[in-house]
C-alpha cells in the first residue's frame, strides 16, 4: 500500500514536534540545576534539572556536599544514595573537576520527618580551587549551597586547613543574619546545619569533634595580621553556632581510590561501610524540611526560591548576605509599604497638617513594627529599614500633595459658594441688614468649620477680603436702596389707602412718610444727612423688624403675600359691599351740609 508524500511529511513534522515538546521521562539520573556562565564567574539556571524538582509536591529538604575539588564529593553522594558510579553522579579521576555548577539527583529520597512525608534532594557541587576558576565563583557556589540546603556536608580530606575555615565566612555571616534572629517564630529562615565530614583513617587518639574544636580555637595574632583577625572572628562565630553544627569522621573506603567505582560493598573496608551507614542515619536524624517565611517549600516554591537567591548572589562583583537580606525582605517591605498606604488611605482627605502628620506617624509606626517583627537579617537589615523609611517618606510626600489638592479643591468650592451667597444678598428685593448679617455669619462659620488643610490659611485671607468688600458694598447701597423703597412704598400706600381700601389713616400715614422723606432731603441737600437722623434710625429698625426675622423672611415671601393681599382687596371690592351692605369697617367722611354720613367718593 502506497501512502501519499504529504502524509509522510506531516508524520515527520508531528514526530518532531512531539519529541521537542516532550518532558523528561527518566528522572533516575543526575541533572544540572545551576551551571557556570561563559566567563565562569557567575551562575545561571539549567531548566532541565529544575523540571525534575518542580514535579515534587511534598515538602523538600536538601543535602548538599561541598569541599575541595577531587575530594570525593560525588562518590560520597552515590554512597549515601546507594548508587554505583555508573548510575549516579559522575565521578572523575582526572586533575580537572568533573562536576560543573550544582547537580541534583532526579529521584528524591522520601522520608517521614516529624510525621510529614518529605522529599530529600541530594545536591552535588563543583569543587573549590579547581583550575581556571576565580575565588568569586567558588564563593557563589558555596553561598548557593549554604542557602538551599537543609544539611550542608563540608567534605574535607585528612584535616581542617586555615583556608577551609575562611571558606565558611559566608555561612557564618548568613547564620548571624538569619539563624536565631527569629528563633521560635514561624517566619524564621534557618540556614543549613553544618556537618563537618573529615575523611581520615587515623585521628591520633582524638575524636573528630575534638579535632574540629581545636581547629576553631583562636590563633594568637601578635603582629596584628588583618587576615588572622578575620579568620579568628569566623572561628568565634562557628564556636557560638555549636548547636547548629556537628562533626563526623569517615575512613578511606579502600587504598586503591581509582578503582572504587568497580568495587562492591564486600570489597570495601568494613569500617568504612559501617561508618557510612552511621552517616546515613546521622543525616536522616538532623535533616528538616526547608522552611522559608514560616512554610515548607514544595518543588515549584523551591525553584522560585532558587531563582531569587541566584539573582541576589549574581548581583555585584562579590556575593554577600546583604544582597540575600534584600531579596528576603523585599516581599516584607512591599507588604509593610502597602499596610502604610492602606492606613493612610483610611484617613479622609483633606486633613489639617497636624492631623495628617499624626496619621503618618501612626501608620509609619505600625508598618515599622510589622517589619521589625517579620524582617530577615540583623546587621544588613538596617539597609532594608532605611529603604522602607525612604519609601514611606516618598509615599507621605504623595499624600501631602493629595491633601493640598483636596484642601484647595474644598476651600475653593466653599469660597465660591460664599461668594455666590454674598452676590445674592447684594441683590435682595427688600434690603435687610439683619438678613445680610445672618448670611454673612453663616457663610463665615461654614467656611471656618468645613475648610481644612494647608490651603485654609490662604483662602481665609481671600475670604476676609471678599467678605469685607461685600459688607462695605452692601452698607453703601443699603441706605440708598431703603430710601428709594420707602419713597415708593409711601406712594403705593397713598394709592391703596385712597382708592382701594379707602382707609384714611393709612393714607395719612403714607403721606406723612412721603413728605418727611422728600422735604428732609430738600432741606439738607442730600439723602446722606438723613441717615444720621434718629427718626431714620427708628424707620430702619421698624423696617428690619417687618422685613426679616427668624420666623418670617419677607424678602422670600413678599410676592406670595402681595399676591394674596391683591386677591383679598379685589374680593372685597367686588363682593364685600354686596354681602355686608353699607356696614363699613373703615372710617367714613362726614358731610356737614346734609348732616348725613356718606361714603367717600372716588
Amino acid at each position: 500500500m502506497i501512502f501519499p508524500r504529504w502524509v509522510f511529511v506531516v508524520s515527520v513534522i508531528l514526530c518532531f514536534l512531539a519529541s521537542g515538546s516532550s518532558s523528561i521521562e527518566n528522572f533516575r539520573q543526575a541533572f544540572p540545576i545551576v551551571e557556570p556562565d561563559s566567563g565562569h564567574t557567575k551562575l545561571r539556571l539549567s531548566r532541565e534539572g529544575l523540571e525534575a524538582i518542580e514535579k515534587i509536591t511534598t515538602p523538600i529538604a536538601a543535602v548538599a556536599v561541598i569541599g575541595p575539588y577531587r575530594s570525593g564529593k560525588s562518590f560520597l553522594l552515590n554512597q549515601l544514595l546507594s548508587l554505583s558510579c555508573y548510575e549516579g553522579f559522575g565521578v572523575g579521576h582526572m586533575r580537572d573537576t568533573k562536576t560543573k555548577g550544582i547537580w541534583v539527583w532526579g529521584m528524591p529520597i522520601e522520608l517521614f520527618i516529624d510525621g510529614v512525608k518529605t522529599s530529600v534532594l541530594y545536591l552535588d557541587t563543583e569543587g573549590f580551587e579547581s583550575i581556571g576558576k576565580s575565588n568569586v565563583y567558588d564563593d557563589r557556589i558555596f553561598a548557593l549551597a549554604t542557602v538551599l540546603s537543609s544539611v550542608l556536608i563540608y567534605n574535607l580530606p585528612e584535616t581542617i586547613r586555615e583556608a577551609d575555615i575562611s571558606r565558611l565566612s559566608f555561612a557564618v555571616e548568613l547564620a548571624e543574619e538569619f539563624y536565631g534572629r527569629v528563633k521560635g517564630q514561624d517566619i524564621a529562615f534557618e540556614p543549613a546545619k553544618l556537618l563537618w565530614l573529615i575523611q581520615r583513617d587515623f585521628l591520633q587518639g582524638k575524636s573528630v569533634k575534638q579535632m574540629v574544636d581545636e581547629a576553631l580555637l583562636r590563633v594568637p595574632n601578635y603582629d596584628g595580621d588583618r587576615n588572622i583577625d578575620q579568620v579568628n572572628q569566623i572561628r568565634e562565630s562557628l564556636a557560638i553556632m555549636g548547636d547548629n553544627s556537628t562533626a563526623f569522621s569517615l575512613p578511606q573506603p579502600h587504598l586503591q581510590r581509582t578503582k572504587l567505582c568497580d568495587m562492591k560493598d564486600a570489597d570495601l573496608d568494613p569500617t568504612y561501610v559501617k561508618k557510612r551507614e552511621q552517616l546515613k542515619e546521622l543525616v536522616a536524624s538532623i535533616i528538616r524540611p526547608k522552611i522559608v517565611q514560616g512554610k515548607p517549600l514544595n518543588g515549584k516554591e523551591f525553584v522560585s526560591f532558587l531563582e531569587q537567591i541566584l539573582e541576589a548572589l549574581n548581583k555585584g562583583e562579590i556575593p554577600s548576605t546583604g544582597s540575600l537580606v534584600e531579596v528576603f525582605n523585599k516581599g516584607i517591605l512591599e507588604r509593610c509599604l502597602k499596610l502604610y498606604s492602606q492606613r493612610m488611605g483610611e484617613v479622609g482627605l483633606p486633613q489639617s497638617e497636624q492631623s495628617l502628620q499624626q496619621a503618618n506617624h501612626a501608620a509609619r509606626e505600625e508598618a515599622m513594627k510589622v517589619f521589625e517583627e517579620q524582617h530577615f537579617g540583623r546587621h544588613h537589615a538596617k539597609k532594608s529599614v532605611a529603604k522602607l523609611d525612604e519609601e514611606i517618606q516618598e509615599a507621605y510626600k504623595n499624600f501631602i500633595l493629595a491633601n493640598e489638592y483636596q484642601s484647595s479643591k474644598l476651600c475653593e468650592a466653599l469660597y465660591t459658594k460664599c461668594e455666590d451667597q454674598m452676590d445674592q444678598l447684594q441683590a435682595l428685593r427688600l434690603p435687610s441688614m439683619a438678613k445680610f448679617n445672618a448670611g454673612f455669619l453663616q457663610c463665615n462659620q461654614s467656611f471656618e468649620t468645613e475648610c481644612v488643610g494647608p490651603s485654609k490659611i490662604s483662602y481665609e485671607q481671600r475670604m476676609i477680603k471678599m467678605l469685607g468688600k461685600s459688607r462695605s458694598l452692601f452698607i453703601k447701597e443699603y441706605n440708598h436702596r431703603l430710601f428709594n423703597w420707602l419713597v415708593a412704598f409711601s406712594l403705593v400706600m397713598v394709592v391703596v389707602g385712597r382708592f382701594f381700601i379707602k382707609f384714611i389713616l393709612l393714607e395719612i400715614g403714607a403721606w406723612i412718610l412721603f413728605i418727611f422723606l422728600e422735604t428732609y432731603t430738600r432741606m439738607f441737600w442730600s439723602a446722606e444727612s438723613l441717615y444720621y437722623n434718629p427718626a431714620w434710625h427708628f424707620i430702619v429698625a421698624t423696617w428690619e423688624t417687618l422685613v426679616y426675622s427668624p420666623i418670617l423672611d419677607l424678602d422670600r415671601w413678599a410676592i406670595p403675600i402681595g399676591f394674596m393681599l391683591i386677591i383679598l382687596v379685589l374680593y372685597w371690592r367686588c363682593y364685600g359691599r354686596r354681602k355686608h351692605g353699607a356696614q363699613w369697617l373703615l372710617p367714613l367722611y362726614y358731610d356737614h351740609k346734609s348732616g348725613s354720613n356718606h361714603q367717600r367718593s372716588d
